[in-house]
């Protein structure tokens, strides 16, 4: 069917949201706008979908949504007969719709579907996956994209997101079904009413917690440590778990970035909200200046990575890159087990492999096994699960990734904002408590073990002549190397499509000193 046939389609079918109706009226004759909607479906894969919000194939609504839980149903249904699913979001515009749509098609499947009162964090989601013994999960985000996105991520019985053959096995469920009359739905108060749909107790978010403070690594170091913190949400759902966290640990001192406290999906002060640029830290670094904090928490808008700024030198505040972060966090972790005996035999940290090698070092001084995944906090969750396989999940201590996700524990299979930030004051904390900032810290580190510097440039490609662009881009570069990168002569190619390893550059080395900061 091509883009016309869709457009007339939709427009006769799809009648049960009323800015879709207005949208589709709206693009009526513009040959272009329809295309960009229709000339393409959103593609399931271990990510879930992601797209712009709108009417159309290519866009985020709530018949994509039922599509892809009416394939996920039938995934869940030929794989294990019965099932049971936990679904929730965060702040997102649409977000809670889709979240009950969703649940909507599970119920008529007969999908038993346990759904949140109001919006989580994503590490929240795999918890209740894990908790309910669930068959498969949906949290609705699409993490820091700007405000015209939502996404869908689907995880499995394990609690993590996805992997490449069950993301498969289910778009290949997805391909089979028309969107308008192979979905089942159900009337929501009816599969309220017949048990299909439950709303999750607070009592189960409290014992997420509980599972959270089973992390620290020095009970009780906050109280009385004179720590002072400005937190933002970024209008995202980090807010009410994130404050309880840092007030049960001692943390009384914490300022709120109150343009950015309470749940926004159109993000008014913060348009791209990822806590890894900082035009996104702009409010919380503005509030730090008078305040004076320690250091600056940030959470993404579903509360699974937490960026942060600490007090430099001079009084200024130093933004702190993921990798850094990652790397005193693992330094924090694992000198302090082993300073009170607590230092599991053969202890694991795990890592992407687009994160810092110094952490390699660190690992060597410690005697802690290192190991390096793919890029995708599922990879590290499925390390976890080898090691809970073997009896052996007491070895993992760390896992992170440098775009500022991070998990200590297994009690969840993503990386957790929650935990993060609380073991980022802990260790603020235990720091001070000796006279040193965590700005000393990480230097005292570069200066230990030799300074690295790592840096992320993000390019976008919008609409149908942006994905042709990243197609040609990427098949260009796989047809004709470059010989040399920056006056480095390429001597090694790592193409992780054709599950190679390695790129190495010879000719010139990198300094990085603590007074070049990015």
């Amino acid at each position: 069917m091509d883009t016309m046939e869709l457009y007339k389609q939709w427009c006769e079918k799809a009648v049960d949201d009323a800015d879709l109706v207005k949208e589709l009226a709206d693009v009526n004759g513009n040959e272009s706008e329809i295309y960009e909607r229709f000339y393409t479906a959103l593609q399931f894969g271990t990510a879930g979908l992601r797209g712009i919000l709108g009417a159309g194939t290519n866009r985020m609504n709530i018949y994509v949504v039922r599509q892809a839980t009416q394939g996920l149903a039938n995934y869940v249904l030929n794989k294990y007969g019965k099932g049971a699913v936990a679904i929730s979001h965060d702040s997102r515009i649409k977000a809670d719709l889709f979240m009950n749509e969703a649940a909507r098609v599970l119920a008529a499947n007969g999908i038993k579907t346990y759904i949140t009162t109001e919006l989580q964090p994503t590490p929240v989601l795999s918890y209740l996956v894990r908790y309910f013994k669930c068959q498969a999960g949906i949290m609705v985000t699409a993490s820091h994209n700007p405000a015209m996105y939502n996404g869908y991520k689907a995880y499995g019985e394990d609690g993590c997101q996805m992997t490449d053959a069950a993301a498969s096995a289910v778009y290949e469920e997805i391909t089979k079904l028309d969107m308008f009359d192979d979905v089942k739905i159900m009337d929501f108060d009816e599969a309220i009413n017949a048990g299909l749909i439950e709303y999750v107790d607070d009592s189960v978010y409290d014992s997420y917690l509980g599972k959270v403070l089973e992390q620290q690594v020095n009970p009780g170091i906050c109280k009385g440590a004179g720590l002072k913190v400005v937190y933002t949400p970024l209008n995202g759902c980090g807010n009410k778990l994130v404050r309880r966290v840092l007030k049960e640990i001692g943390v009384d001192d914490a300022v709120i970035v109150k343009e950015q406290e309470l749940p926004d999906g159109n993000f008014p002060t913060c348009p791209y909200p990822n806590p890894e640029i900082k035009e996104a830290l702009a409010k919380g670094l503005e509030l730090c200046e008078k305040e004076q904090p320690d250091l600056l928490l940030a959470t993404d808008p579903d509360a699974d990575r937490v960026g942060i700024a600490v007090k430099d030198y001079d009084g200024s505040y130093r933004l702190i890159t993921g990798n850094e972060d990652g790397v005193m966090l693992t330094n924090y972790i694992l000198s302090c087990k082993k300073e009170s005996g607590k230092l599991p035999e053969n202890p694991v940290v795990v890592k992407t492999i687009v994160s810092t090698p110094l952490i390699n070092k660190l690992c060597d001084k410690y005697g802690c096994e290192l190991k390096n995944v793919l890029t995708g906090f599922k990879y590290i969750g499925e390390v976890i699960l080898n090691l809970e396989k073997k009896g052996e999940e007491n070895r993992y201590l760390f896992g992170f990734e440098e775009s500022y996700g991070y998990l200590s524990g297994t009690y969840v299979r993503d990386k957790d904002a929650v935990v993060a930030s609380m073991l980022v004051c802990e260790m603020a904390a235990y720091y001070k408590k000796q006279n040193k900032s965590l700005a000393e810290v990480i230097d005292g580190l570069y200066e230990e073990f030799g300074y690295f510097l790592n840096r992320t440039f993000a390019f976008e490609f919008e609409g149908a002549a942006g994905m042709e662009q990243m197609k040609n881009l990427m098949a260009n570069i796989r047809k004709q190397p470059p010989q040399e990168i920056a006056g480095c002569k390429l001597v090694k190619i790592s193409d992780y499509q054709l599950k190679c390893y390695c790129v190495a550059l010879r000719g010139r080395q990198l300094r990085y000193r603590p007074s070049q900061r990015h």
